[in-house]
């Protein structure tokens, strides 16, 4: 079964165990889950469940109203201290069993939903094998200090056959198994809403319009929001646009305006103290602010941060450009459609919008080259 990192914030409740009669189980056996307690998480919503344990076994249950996600955690994990946790779709109606080791692999077990969803748990497991090993070597790589271009080349390379060969081994499971309940957990393993639409499109009637159309219609909306946001994105994002004014106080608390940089390339950095790919990849802005200095200017606009984090984020890095400010309730992410950090828009002397990279990408230096090496 995959482990999955949960990172929504918590507000930590206990319950008492519920006395009316539960229409859903979980019996949990887990070797190397050293914990006196496990927290289930059900929702921003909903107080959390506090359950006891011992020697990595306890029983969780519960009435449902309908299929529903579950994270089970330990208090260590809510505090920052651990990595201990699992997520569960949990059905009305349905008994489950979780036996293994955490550290290793564990496996559900169960009446019939949780017996078909074993086999897509294993099915997704077998699909997900020779990304999940790439991506580890990559990370190794970078671990061991190979340059990062080198690594994003390699993926750049690679990655999209290991997600095509990912997708039809999914999609093929599906198409031989229509009827399969657990295929609905599918879903919150996909990002692309074209994909999803399609994937609905093979399910048999019975499980599209059944008991878990609520459990998968949920990660259907969200990608179909994310996708019309990206949508979105570039066309507020597009070469030739002009770049849309905006001002906000910099690190000294005086407004500054973006127009006031027209006549020179600007690039406009939308960071945050908390996005650990933007403070990976200030050494090397650092670096290209020195080697083109007098060229361009950068704009450092900082993202969901307090005002005291990121004016000690900027001192902690020394960070030698300008930077603004941008606070709750401003407009600035909208006018642009930022969806993700960091973004850096190129701005040229006119004003105009030059391109646009998201994420901490080497072709953002290479476009540095292309127009400041002249």
């Amino acid at each position: 079964m995959k482990k999955m990192i949960f990172t929504t914030a918590l507000v930590l409740a206990s319950t008492a165990a519920m006395a009316q009669k539960s229409n859903f189980q979980v019996k949990v056996d887990l070797k190397n889950f050293s914990t006196d307690s496990v927290i289930v998480y059900k929702g921003s919503k909903e107080k959390m469940d506090t359950i006891l344990v011992k020697n990595g076994k306890f029983t969780y249950s519960t009435n449902l109203a309908k299929a529903s996600n579950r994270a089970f955690f330990t208090p260590k994990t809510y505090r920052g201290l651990e990595q201990k946790m699992f997520n569960f779709p949990c059905v009305p109606g349905e008994k489950a069993e979780i036996k293994g080791d955490f550290t290793t692999r564990f496996d559900v077990a169960g009446s019939k939903f949780y017996q078909q969803y074993h086999e897509v748990d294993l099915m997704m497991e077998s699909a997900e094998k020779d990304l999940k090993e790439f991506s580890e070597s990559l990370n190794a790589r970078m671990k061991n200090g190979e340059k990062r271009e080198s690594i994003m080349a390699d993926y750049e390379k690679k990655m999209p056959a290991l997600e095509k060969a990912r997708t039809e081994k999914i999609f093929a499971f599906v198409k031989q198994n229509p009827d399969n309940e657990g295929c609905a957990t599918i879903f919150e393993k996909l990002n692309d809403y074209g994909q999803m639409k399609e994937l609905l499109g093979l399910l048999s009637e019975n499980v599209k319009n059944g008991r878990m159309k609520g459990y998968y219609q949920q990660f259907i909306d969200m990608a179909k929001e994310r996708a019309e946001a990206e949508e979105k994105a570039k066309k507020l994002q597009a070469s030739g646009l002009d770049a849309p004014d905006f001002t906000l106080n910099d690190i000294k608390g005086k407004p500054f305006s973006l127009s006031s940089l027209r006549g020179k390339y600007v690039v406009i950095d939308f960071w945050g103290s908390w996005c650990g790919w933007c403070i990976k990849g200030m050494p090397k802005m650092k670096e290209y602010y020195e080697k083109y200095k007098g060229k361009f200017e950068i704009l450092g606009v900082d993202c969901n941060d307090t005002e005291a984090k990121w004016k000690a984020a900027v001192e902690k890095h020394q960070l030698p450009w300008i930077h603004v400010y941008n606070p709750k309730g401003s407009d600035v992410l909208g006018k642009y459609g930022i969806q993700g950090f960091p973004t850096k828009i190129v701005v040229g002397p006119d004003g105009k919008i030059v391109k646009t990279i998201v994420g901490e990408d080497p072709a953002f230096y290479t476009l540095l080259d292309e127009v400041l090496g002249k």
